[in-house]
């Protein structure tokens, strides 16, 4: 783990500096620093080759700071593992950049959407505690930044640290490059093993064929469990192609790479890996390698020891490796999709993308490892990791009494016209760009309607006289409450769901129906399970989530398998709607109603299928 460097004001050396730059604003200093990582200045679109390493002098002890970013969002052609394919990126470069802070910072993002589609971006995990119309959700928390308009993302980190990252929340965007990692540290940050070296490892399944076209494919009619199969896959946004076994294809994998790590022989060092992908679940490894498992979803856990992760579309695990085998110089890292996942096949897809583990920087190299694969199989099911045997370094116990049980029915239905679409209980959501939910809840309770007024005199429940529950199903809370999420799956695919605003307790899971005994005194271990904000449910099976209502605001809750969100897997929680009656949203996010060309990049409406469309 990193010593303190309290002489350094920011935490910055010469290289760092290169790789990011920000804008810092304190009470004594003001200054700025402009690089192609974050700065709007870029001219030429490339795929990134920043390798994510944090600055191994960052100062976790610096007061806190405003750290300012200039982002434009542009659409571009890349072909980040040989093959061409427009992109939607941030300052010409994909992956996005890398934000790094310090918890109690605030987080400002200027960003000038010079793209041919709306869009917005979420910042997955973060709290957003009292800026809940930053969470950058359309529908639920504002409505995208049109075409040719700008909005700025402020938020603070207060209270967290650790691994995580941000995504478009606009559609499908986030498949086509909108995305990168958020990395906070703390002082408080609980780190049982020490570490010499800290980077960020992104795995992704990639498309060749823009997303809003595979989407369209995806839900058409007749449709059912065709979810788009991956035809490549990624690390850190690179891998390479052999061309000539893509003839369909425009493809020059001349300047593709394979990313190269060096981890120093004899050092510890921590990989910060997220799954940034659209479907896939991985299952990562380094070969000879055993690592621990340190972190989950932003928070601390006494070391557990594997030599294979599994992590789903979302998730995050730091890892520490000992970089002390000898058998060789270098080693494979793998990321494997699990295929056994897809419903059909793709003659293009090659499901494993690896990156080069070398010990030594002097002696660098083309030669491929000849490193020993693990002897196990890979996985034949798509499930999270045993959690049983991760247990957070600070012990938070999970709530004894609970004050509702909320029971979802995780399914798809073919429906109307023969689409096939995600249901929570009897609701598909359908995402409004002209406006958002808690847009909508506080004016109708400032503005004196009884149906918003008199929900507020209700502890928990249901919303339906606000929210329609066919199209947009709501669960509100007032007060701080203790709610119980119990998910039956009746699909059979997993769902990764994640809830924007909080970390809950993952308190069991299984396959079948929920045990009839689950809620017996002594059935739940409370002492201190696994905090996290993605957890997985497996392929007709159940999960039970506790979650302590405490966050006011209106958070999305949704499967983070991309097809499946659009397709309607998703539902929002107004959690102490007591407190956000109260609030007044600012101009700039109500503005972004008002812009034209909102409805750029959604998701298409059924009624295209059948050239009804209202108001067409």
């Amino acid at each position: 783990m990193y010593e303190p460097q309290a002489d350094r004001a920011t935490g910055r050396d010469e290289e760092a500096e290169h790789l990011l730059s920000e804008r810092y604003e304190d009470d004594s200093l003001e200054s700025s620093q402009h690089d192609v990582a974050n700065s709007s200045d870029t001219v030429h679109a490339v795929s990134q080759r920043n390798d994510y390493v944090l600055d191994p002098a960052w100062n976790a002890y610096a007061k806190p700071q405003k750290r300012i970013y200039d982002w434009t969002i542009t659409d571009v052609e890349l072909n980040p593992d040989g093959v061409f394919r427009p992109m939607v990126v941030i300052n010409g470069q994909f992956p996005g950049p890398m934000i790094e802070c310090n918890e109690g910072d605030t987080i400002v993002v200027n960003v000038r959407n010079e793209a041919v589609n709306a869009t917005s971006i979420h910042w997955h995990g973060m709290y957003q505690n009292g800026t809940n119309w930053m969470d950058g959700t359309v529908g639920v928390t504002q409505c995208p930044i049109a075409p040719g308009a700008a909005y700025t993302y402020e938020f603070s980190t207060q209270g967290q640290w650790g691994t995580y990252w941000y995504h478009g929340h606009r559609g499908v965007q986030a498949s086509d490059g909108l995305l990168g990692p958020l990395i906070i540290h703390s002082k408080d940050e609980i780190q049982h093993l020490k570490y010499d070296t800290d980077r960020v490892v992104m795995v992704q399944d990639h498309y060749y064929n823009t997303s809003n076209e595979l989407l369209m494919d995806y839900l058409k009619p007749n449709q059912e469990n065709a979810e788009p199969v991956p035809d490549s896959a990624l690390i850190n946004g690179r891998n390479v192609r052999d061309c000539a076994l893509l003839p369909n294809r425009i493809c020059d994998s001349s300047m593709a790479t394979l990313p190269t790590m060096v981890l120093e022989e004899g050092k510890k060092h921590r990989l910060r890996f997220i799954n940034v992908g659209a479907f896939a679940e991985f299952q990562v490894q380094i070969d000879e390698h055993e690592f621990a498992v340190t972190e989950v979803d932003g928070t601390d856990v006494i070391p557990a020891y594997f030599h294979r992760l599994n992590i789903l579309p979302a998730q995050r695990y730091s890892i520490v490796v000992d970089a002390s085998v000898t058998t060789q110089s270098a080693y494979w890292l793998r990321a494997r999709m699990v295929t056994h996942c897809f419903a059909e096949e793709n003659e293009e897809m090659e499901a494993e993308v690896r990156a080069i583990v070398q010990y030594s920087a002097t002696e660098l190299h083309d030669i491929e490892p000849k490193s020993r694969d693990w002897p196990e199989v890979v996985e034949v099911t798509c499930h999270d990791m045993n959690t049983t045997e991760l247990h957070p370094a600070i012990p938070v116990a999970a709530p004894s009494d609970v004050n509702d049980v909320i029971h979802l029915r995780s399914n798809f239905e073919i429906g109307n016209w023969k689409l096939s679409r995600g249901f929570f209980n009897q609701s598909s959501w359908r995402a409004s760009s002209n406006s958002s939910s808690l847009s909508r809840f506080i004016s109708g309770v400032k503005t004196g309607n009884g149906a918003y007024t008199s929900s507020l005199y209700r502890s928990f429940g249901i919303n339906d006289e606000v929210f329609d529950p066919s199209s947009e199903l709501t669960y509100q809370t007032t007060g701080i409450q203790t709610v119980d999420i119990l998910i039956s799956n009746f699909d059979d695919g997993s769902h990764p769901m994640h809830l924007h605003g909080y970390k809950f307790w993952v308190l069991a899971s299984g396959i079948g129906y929920p045990p009839e005994n689950l809620y017996d005194p002594g059935v739940l271990d409370l002492s201190n399970p696994l905090r996290r904000d993605t957890a997985s449910i497996e392929a007709y099976g159940w999960i039970l989530l506790r979650l302590k209502a405490d966050n006011a605001g209106m958070w999305a809750f949704h499967c983070h398998i991309t097809w499946h969100a659009e397709a309607g897997l998703m539902m929002q929680f107004l959690t102490r709607a007591d407190i956000v009656s109260m609030w007044s949203i600012p101009n700039e996010s109500e503005n972004l109603c008002m812009m034209a060309g909102l409805e750029k990049g959604e998701r298409p409406h059924d009624e295209i299928w059948f050239g009804n469309r209202p108001g067409v």
